[in-house]
């Protein structure tokens, strides 16, 4: 049953919504107690498993709840964990990551449930998260070179994001709930 059958259902819309706020505690959980910070320059960035748990999340749950989590989730990380300027860019970041990827994963009725969908959902959302940050940052410096110096990290932790989060669903997929 897909979501759009049961929203009219009062009982479903609650469970929506209690799913949604739980997955944005959990992408918030993830990237702010799980990161690494990255030595490189001022502005490299983090490794965490917040980005992992957007992918799951997008790719489970569908585009909006993936869409809703990674902008809410990781914009309160930047706002908590002092990286504030950055929280508009990552709100709209993430939000577009997340939408891209449950969108590719749930096209044509597939619903997260294709392996190949899913890695190339994850891969192709790369590029347009690391574009948002780099037009973002290059406002915030004034500069579109100093940007450059993130790409880097921005690689790493969605690679890192690609290689725990695809295992993961594989196992988690297997689950009556989540097939």
């Amino acid at each position: 049953m897909t979501m759009k059958k049961i929203t009219n259902n009062p009982n479903a819309r609650t469970f929506n919504l209690i799913l949604t706020s739980m997955a944005i505690a959990l992408v918030f959980v993830s990237t702010y107690l799980l990161n690494i910070r990255l030595p490189i320059t001022a502005n490299g960035g983090l490794v965490h498993l917040g980005t992992a748990m957007l992918f799951i999340i997008a790719i489970l749950f569908g585009p909006k709840t993936g869409m809703i989590a990674g902008a809410i989730g990781m914009g309160l990380f930047d706002l908590f964990a002092g990286w504030t300027l950055w929280a508009p860019i990552t709100i709209i970041a993430r939000g577009l990551q997340g939408y891209l990827v449950g969108r590719i994963a749930w096209s044509n009725g597939r619903n997260g449930r294709s392996k190949s969908f899913n890695l190339l959902a994850t891969i192709v959302s790369i590029p347009l998260m690391i574009g948002v940050y780099y037009i973002g940052e290059s406002i915030i410096f004034s500069s579109w070179i100093v940007p450059a110096a993130s790409i880097p990290g921005n690689i790493v932790q969605n690679v890192v994001g690609v290689l725990i989060a695809i295992p993961a669903i594989i196992a988690l997929k297997k689950i009556p709930y989540f097939k």
